[in-house]
This record gives structure tokens, sequence and C-alpha cells, in this order.
């Protein structure tokens, strides 16, 4: 039975200025000290399905960049150092009814701000605005990029875009892009006809990423029968980054990353990019099999 949402403002992690927003069934922790940076999503009184690195977390000012664990908004495509720049200095927050606001401060590195907008319903519903502002003097090429740090021991879910026969359609639908260290013999993948899996296995150091594009762009992570998912739309037709990939998927041996991207944009002076995002959280979430029947029946109508 959910409740109004409540925000408190408490410690966590280590550090001291963090907000809880909860409506006493799922609930999120966004630190102040760092970030912008939301570093607890889950249900009350249970597991975090976000990674928490340990040895990163309470701590700031450091002299370089530190994965930490959580929820981050970046900017694609990536490269050294303007993707890495630091967000290690305490972020502007700003408290309103069912939500919170994370403002960076200005980025020395590349002048972009960062901002994470948000909101959580009495119903459970949670509404992400991420945003990025150019306030340099020159246009800069950029993505919003967010990704979602998940805890070990999951499986990662893609959609593909609607199937059809040859028949039926003749043109490509969507691009299945690799990274120079992704290969696809990797047993933590699994291809079916309509999803796209990815294991984590903490045996498993090597790191693996795929994208894709979908106009319904859905990710989702499973975890001891609890189900993260994060869904965001896509624009056909308007260029995306790393040869149009919508979604991608990263792991390794201590995380699995759900990451899904804006379109590219040319950001003058003074203007700002938006990127929203929708997540939602469901228990007692058990797959029979890992395979498309079993995906159609228990986790298609959460994403409907």
């Amino acid at each position: 039975m959910t409740h109004p949402v409540t925000i408190e403002k408490v410690p966590y992690a280590g550090w001291s200025n963090c907000y809880r927003l909860t409506n006493g069934e799922v609930e999120l922790i966004a630190t102040s000290d760092v970030g912008p940076r939301i570093i607890r999503c889950g249900f009350v009184n249970s597991q975090n399905l976000f990674v928490e690195i340990a040895d990163q977390l309470g701590k700031s000012g450091e002299s370089k960049w530190l994965m930490r664990g959580g929820h981050r908004l970046w900017v694609a495509p990536e490269m050294v150092p303007e993707t890495y720049a630091l967000d290690n200095a305490p972020v502007q927050v700003s408290v309103r009814k069912n939500g919170i606001t994370l403002l960076q401060p200005v980025e020395p590195e590349t002048r972009l701000q960062k901002e994470i907008a948000v909101e959580l319903t009495d119903a459970g519903s949670i509404t992400l605005t991420h945003r990025l502002e150019n306030t340099g003097s020159q246009s800069r090429r950029l993505a919003p990029w967010v990704l979602s740090q998940m805890a070990p021991g999951g499986v990662a879910i893609t959609t593909f875009p609607p199937r059809a026969g040859h028949d039926v359609m003749l043109q490509p639908t969507n691009p299945l892009v690799m990274w120079a260290y992704t290969y696809f013999t990797d047993n933590r993948y699994t291809f079916l006809n309509h999803y796209l899996l990815l294991r984590h296995d903490a045996s498993n150091p090597y790191p693996q990423k795929v994208g894709l594009f979908n106009e319904h762009t859905v990710c989702a992570y499973l975890l001891n029968g609890e189900l993260f998912i994060k869904q965001t739309h896509a624009k056909p037709k308007v260029l995306y980054p790393d040869l149009g990939t919508s979604t991608q998927l990263f792991v390794n041996g201590e995380f699995l990353e759900l990451e899904t991207l804006g379109p590219l944009v040319d950001l003058p002076p003074g203007r700002s990019v938006t990127h929203v995002g929708r997540w939602s959280l469901h228990r007692n979430v058990a797959l029979g099999a890992l395979d498309d029947a079993e995906l159609d029946r228990v986790f298609r109508p959460l994403i409907a």
C-alpha cells in the first residue's frame, strides 16, 4: 500500500547531506555532497538495485573521476577527458512537492552544467528529467547519456523493435552496435527473437558492451525477484551517438550498466537539452525460463 510522497534529509553511505524520497513502498536516495547522483533505488527495507562501490562512498574532492555507483548523467560520445569531468563537489538541491532537483556547478573542464530532476508519484512511478546546459562560449556537439549502475548478480533485458517477416518488412529496422571489446561469443549474452539479455557474472571481469536503437527504448534489470525498468522515447530518423544507439548495456565484474541516450545536437552557448526517462519497480517477478514466450508473458505487460 502506497502513501503520499515524503522527502527528508538523511545521512547515507557516509555522506551527511542526502535526500530520501519515498511513497512508503519504493524509495530513492540522492546525495548532494557529490553529483548529481542518485545512489539508492529500491523497495523500502529491501536491496539497493544500484551498485554501491564501497571504497568510493562517503567521499568527495578527489583528483580523478570515480564510479561510486548509482545513477548519473554523462555526455556522449565518450571521450577523455571531457566525459570524465569531475563530479566530486556539492550540488544545489531544490525540494518541491513529490520531487527534488540536483544542480551541479558548471564543470571547469567542459563549461557544461548538469541537472537531474526527480519526481516520485504516490503510485510509485518515477520520472527523471536530465538537463545539460552549455555555459561556454562555443557550440558543443553532444548527446545526453544517462547511466544506471546495477548491483551484481542480475540479468539485463532490452527489447528489439517489432519484428516482421521478409515479405512484410524489406528495410532494416535498427542497428546492433559493437565496440572493439564486444564478443558475442561471451556466454553472458542471450539473443532471443524479441529480446536481448546480458547477465552479470562476478567471476567474469572482462567488459562487454552492446548498443541498439528502438523507438520505444526499454532496458530493465532483474535481481532476486525485483525488477527495475527504465524507458524513454527515441526519435526515429534523427542522428544518435555511437552509430545510432538509443540504449546500451555494459557489464564487467563489479556491476552492470543500463544506459539510455538522447539524439546528437549542436548545443549553442546559453542553450540546454533534456532527456526524460521513466522508471518503475516491480516485486515478485519470476521467469521460469529465459525465452521469448516467458518474457512475453511476464515482462511485456509491464512495459506496455
